[in-house]
């Protein structure tokens, strides 16, 4: 036979950490620290595809410096990789890895060029993305941690409701390929508004094990990247790094009724109930939130119809 079982056994993997977010969340700097926090040592390598801009926190932080110029074609992020490794980094920071995406050569002006000459959609597309797929393989065989930084948009939906056209905001989402998310073991967009600071209420990856590496309004920082070394490790973060017991979560029917009741009364209301959720909590609320947020929209209306009407003379 050619399967050979053996028991399952907790031992050292390799991780892949997305950050993503606008100019000025902190992607680099927050890149930087849970770096360090990975390999004490400073065995770090740091791909640059933003004109050098990484050499701005060069006397910050220790670390190795590679200026990558376009095309930035996937494999030569592949091949970026392989050198830092051979260069001996255990972690290699890619700032900023969008351009893989919509940069100069990326898979995007790839696949414009082809159809440029002839080649119709989308069939333009197909080498390009053979091409990621091949360099997302040699990503998940790479014994370093990898770190990605990503730009991020700010994305919105046009919707029409009750007869009036509406723009709802969608929130920050992150400039890649889309499946390439998928593959990350942890991901985080960051808002200028908290630099540093992983926002659960964006788009984010982070398993059950993970959640107490990054406590809710706190800067991701080297004591996050010291746990998470030492989950990947195989071991068990020491006590000083643990994550504090989980609190007792409210069933979901509970706390869908409990939502609901809050938007109802008003976004200031919802808003200062929600703060006191838990993460897990916050989390749980995601498969009403279009609902939760049409049912805070009505209320602003109230609120300003309020507003609006003349006083009794």
């Amino acid at each position: 036979m050619s399967f050979t079982f053996a028991p399952a056994v907790r031992e050292q993997v390799s991780l892949l950490i997305a950050l993503a977010g606008a100019s000025g969340s902190g992607k680099t700097k927050s890149a930087l620290r849970l770096a360090e926090g990975i390999s004490p040592s400073g065995k770090i390598a740091f791909i640059d595809t933003e004109a050098r801009r990484g050499l701005h926190y060069a006397d910050q932080h220790r670390f190795l410096h590679a200026d990558m110029r376009p095309p930035f074609r996937p494999e030569r992020f592949v091949e970026g990789i392989r050198a830092a490794e051979v260069a001996g980094a255990e972690v290699v920071i890619l700032d900023s890895f969008s351009h893989e995406y919509d940069g100069e050569g990326g898979i995007m002006d790839w696949a414009d060029d082809l159809a440029e000459t002839g080649v119709k959609s989308p069939g333009n597309w197909k080498e390009p993305k053979l091409a990621h797929k091949r360099m997302m393989g040699a990503l998940l065989q790479c014994r370093a941690t990898l770190i990605f930084c990503l730009r991020a948009d700010e994305k919105i939906e046009i919707v029409r409701e009750g007869g009036r056209t509406q723009v709802r905001p969608l929130g920050w989402m992150p400039i890649c390929e889309k499946r390439f998310m998928y593959e990350m073991t942890a991901s985080f967009t960051l808002s200028p508004d908290t630099p540093g600071k992983p926002r659960f209420d964006l788009p984010h990856k982070v398993q059950e094990q993970h959640r107490g590496f990054f406590p809710q309004g706190q800067p991701i920082d080297e004591a996050c990247g010291q746990k998470l070394a030492a989950w990947a490790r195989g071991g068990t973060p020491s006590p000083a790094l643990a994550p504090p017991p989980s609190q007792p979560e409210a069933s979901e029917p509970k706390l869908f009724g409990v939502a609901r009741e809050k938007a109802r009364a008003g976004r200031e209301a919802f808003e200062d109930w929600r703060e006191r959720l838990t993460d897990r909590q916050r989390d749980g609320l995601q498969p009403i939130a279009a609902e939760l947020e049409r049912l805070l929209d009505d209320a602003d209306a109230r609120a300003d119809d309020r507003h609006l009407q003349p006083e009794d003379a």
